[in-house]
């Protein structure tokens, strides 16, 4: 009798074992398209993605690269101060989107060119995300708004 109780309680915990393995291999292969790397201008071009990856691109909006093309279609280049890379977007842009601020894209390189498929703006005067933050620090280019200039 008592070795039928040891018998169950190890079949028990094996199945245990094999539910949660096999559980953790379906949450992970059901997000594996939903997880996006978030690069800046100069990582992209110091290594490049690879073929069809989607991921996230920010950095500034550089001054006099927004293009209007026909219909929907949006051109512009984002820099973070080192590199800067072509960018086509096609929709409408959120409204606080303008030459010069920090924005953020979802997309894939195709032939160059960073195809966004989503873009995000900052949303208020002094916001902007930390990579960019991170990624215009790192190239020595940011400066803080909130900085008082000055003794």
């Amino acid at each position: 009798m008592k070795g039928l109780k040891k018998t169950r309680r190890i079949q028990i915990i094996a199945l245990a074992f094999v539910a949660l393995a096999g559980s953790t291999a379906l949450i992970g292969y059901a997000m594996r398209d939903g997880i996006n790397f978030f690069r800046a201008p100069a990582q992209v071009v110091a290594d490049p993605p690879q073929v069809d990856e989607v991921f996230r691109l920010g950095g500034l909006v550089e001054d006099g690269s927004l293009v209007r093309g026909q219909g929907e279609t949006i051109t512009f280049r984002v820099t973070d101060g080192a590199e800067s890379i072509p960018v086509a977007y096609t929709g409408v842009l959120p409204d606080l989107f303008t030459e010069g601020q920090g924005m953020i894209g979802t997309g894939k390189m195709v032939d160059g060119v960073f195809e966004a498929t989503e873009i995000l703006a900052k949303h208020d005067e002094t916001y902007m995300p930390k990579e960019v933050i991170d990624a215009l620090k790192e190239q020595g280019v940011y400066e803080d708004p909130n900085k008082q200039s000055g003794s």
